[in-house]
Formats: C-alpha cells, structure tokens, sequence
C-alpha cells in the first residue's frame, strides 16, 4: 500500500508527489528504521551484542521492504494494544529469533511511543524536504513573473471591487513575500525533529546508567536532533510544525486563490498553462492546479486545530490525545505539501494578459484614480471630496464634470486619470523583493 488516503483522489490534491513519504508502507520502514537504530545504538555503549544489532538491521531492512509485510494485517494486529508497534516488535523478534538473537536485542528500553514518534520524526523530515522543494519552485516561478511584469499595470482590487491601480509584479512580489515567509518557517522548525527515547515513564529506567547516552547515538544514528529530554508529553515540538505547516498552507492559498479569481471569464487577466476542461461544458478553461491547491490547504486549519486542541497530554503518557496525532499530522504533510505542488505548477508558465488588465483598468472610465484628481482639486477647494464623490455618482467622466473642470483643464484630468502615472511604489516593491528573495531560490531544485 503506497496511497495516503487512495489512489482516486491523491493525485488530484497533489499528494501523489508525496504519498511514497507519508504512506502506511513508509510509517512501518521509519518504525523499523528506528528499531534497527535503537538496536545499534545499545550496542555502541555494550547492551547489545554487535553481531546481533548487525542481525536485527539485516532482517528490519528486509522486512521493509515493500509487500513483505502485509500492512493490513498488521493493522488489525494493532487493535489490541492500541498501535502497530507491539505487533511491528514481535514480527521482527521471531524474525530475528531463528538467527540466535534474543528478545532483549530488539526494542532495548523503549516503549512503543518512542519508536513512532521518532518514526514520525523521520517522516516529517522527508515531507519537510518534499515542501520546501514545491515552496522554492512556487517561489522561482513567482519572482519571474514579479521581474517580468515589474511594470505592467493592473487593476488592484479591495473588498472585491477595483480600488488603484498597481501593477502585476508587484501582485507577484506580494505572492512571494507569503511563500519566502512560509519556507523560513518551514526551516525553523528542522531542529524541532528530535528522537523519543524515554522508556515506560519518560525515565530511561530500563537503560540506566545509559538511557540519555543510547538516546544521543540513536539521534546520531538516524540524523534527527537529540531529544535533551524525553517530551513524551510536552508535545511544543509537534506544534511548532504544525503550525510552521499551517502558514505555508495559507501562504499556498493566498496566490491559488488570487489567480481563480483573475482566471474568471469576466476578468480573464491571467491563464494557466494547461488548464482543465469541464464534462458538460466545452468552452470551459479551469484553472484546476490553482483551485486543487486551495481545495488541499482548505482543510489544514481544521487539522492544525486538531493537533493544536491535542497538546494536553495528561501526565506521562496520553490517552487518546497522543493518539490522535498519526493519521492528523500525516495528513497535514500531505495536505500542504500537496498543494504546494499544486500552486508551482499553477504559477510556473502562468499566462498574463495584459491587454485585459489594460481592458479593465478602464472599465470605469477613469473612476478608479479619482483619488488622484480629488488631491489634485484639494489645492484649489475645500470641497474636492464631495465633489469628485458626486462626480463619480453622476456617471460623468470625471474630465467633463463642470464641476471639476471649473478648477482643473480637461487635459490635465485625462493626465492625472492615466493609471500608468499612479503606481506608486509598485515598482520599487518589486525590486525589494527581487533582492530578498532571489538569493534564496539561486542554487534551488
């Protein structure tokens, strides 16, 4: 088994590019993984035979392989105590038992919680990997369409409705800025991707005088953070990623939705690359990468709430909450990660019209600078406000409103009303993030 969730709907949200590190046959390589290291590492400081941690690496790695083990069986052997672990340790004792390896070698000092939350440390890791890849490709191809259209004006819209104009690199550079934000909190949170090793009670009693010892080189051994102490329920660093997870999901959603909305046949500024087609209707050009990226990342917050409202672990082990992470996390992983995939293949080979933002810049004939021509009249009346506001009401163009053109010529108001001539600092926008996040994606994959 290599889906998430299922083949049917993996792809569509994006996860198919992550499913193989956040799958069931993946949770039971990283368990067996860390049992294999766990076992090496006892044998390091004289607990277990060396040969015998050489054995228990050989036949985990065996039993990792994909469809030796048959993970829905293995399933309903966790019923019983409640997580795969107890099954995943008596398959690999037996395993390892016909080789003249004791029990004792397998699973040295640890109860099941260390090894999946340690095994949820490896997977995250690989998510992790996968998400900032999607991240510097969504970033890349944001920064190219910022340089590109540094000077192309559009329409910039507030509460829905055409407010000034900008231009749409500086819509880009704020894209980029969301995402470039996203991927640091995403590299914060790498140290918080520490081992579990505490035993029963968090107290490494079966490991004494050894148990912080064994807990650094399995560390070590697996190229995870060391744990300092056992956090078997002080779960800071679960929701240190989570919530690193939760702000790349909204930097992913804010640019999918962004170029939805543009996509619309009534604004038609921008196109993706390949968009999709509709069953009934053949005229129909979806911006599907964009609207799937917004349909994974749609659903993060909930789970980050589930993970967030999980953090009260009562004393050293939790009953439920503890739980409740696996499946909630893996998902998040592939959620996120998934629509990051999604948001880089939308904005990569994104298509601009600039002739339609150019189109709807003027669809107001010229209402969306009268804050312009209002500055422009306040230096002559007190009553500039009112009587641009009234101008805009009558459905005169603000260029033959007497009452405006008593204080201002006609041309002078054609000027001021050029959306060109009002970008403000759109430009200069662009440059900045230019410079802020170009040394960033230089080198990336």
């Amino acid at each position: 088994m290599t889906a998430t969730r299922g083949s049917l709907f993996d792809s569509t949200f994006g996860a198919g590019v992550v499913a193989a590190h956040v799958s069931d046959q993946a949770w039971v390589t990283a368990m067996l993984d860390v049992e294999a290291a766990l076992t090496r590492s006892a044998a390091a400081h004289g607990l277990v035979d060396v040969e015998h941690a050489v054995i228990v690496t050989e036949v985990a790695s065996e039993l990792a392989l994909p469809g030796s083990l048959d993970i829905a069986e293995l399933g309903a052997a966790s019923v019983a105590g409640g997580n795969p672990v107890i099954p995943l340790v008596g398959i690999l004792r037996r395993a390892v038992s016909v080789r003249g390896v004791p029990a004792g070698a397998v699973h040295p000092g640890a109860t099941s919680q260390d090894i999946l939350d340690t095994a949820s440390m490896l997977l995250t890791r690989s998510a992790l990997s996968d998400l900032v890849g999607y991240l510097d490709d969504a970033i890349s191809a944001c920064t190219a369409l910022a340089r590109r259209h540094r000077d192309t004006p559009t329409a910039g819209r507030t509460l829905g409705q055409q407010a000034l104009p900008t231009t749409f690199g500086a819509v880009a550079a704020g894209w980029t800025m969301g995402l470039v934000r996203a991927r640091e909190s995403v590299h914060r949170v790498i140290p918080c991707l520490a081992i579990q090793l505490g035993g029963a009670a968090g107290t490494s009693a079966a490991l004494h005088p050894l148990g912080l010892l064994v807990a650094d080189s399995l560390a070590d051994e697996l190229g995870l953070a060391r744990q300092d102490i056992p956090w078997h329920t002080d779960r800071t660093r679960i929701a240190d990623i989570v919530g690193a997870l939760g702000t790349a999901a909204g930097a992913v959603a804010k640019p999918a939705l962004d170029i939805t909305l543009l996509a619309a046949t009534e604004v038609g500024e921008v196109e993706e690359d390949a968009p999709g087609g509709s069953s009934a209707m053949p005229h129909k050009r979806n911006p599907v990468a964009a609207v799937t990226a917004r349909a994974a990342v749609r659903r993060v917050p909930g789970l980050v709430a589930t993970m967030l409202s999980s953090m009260e672990h009562e004393h050293q082990r939790a009953a439920g909450s503890w739980h409740a992470e696996w499946e909630t996390l893996t998902d998040l992983l592939r959620l996120v990660t998934g629509g990051a995939h999604q948001l880089a293949v939308s904005l990569t080979g994104l298509h601009v019209n600039a002739d339609a933002m150019a189109r709807n810049l003027d669809i107001t004939h010229g209402l969306l600078l009268a804050e312009r021509v209002t500055s422009a009249l306040s230096s002559h009346t007190d009553r500039a406000r009112d009587i641009v506001t009234a101008a805009c009401s009558s459905g005169v163009a603000l260029d033959q409103d007497p009452a405006i053109t008593e204080f201002l010529d006609s041309a002078e108001i054609r000027v001021l009303l050029d959306p060109s001539q009002y970008l403000g600092h759109s430009g200069d926008i662009v440059d900045r993030v230019l410079d802020i996040a170009a040394p960033r994606t230089e080198g990336s994959s």
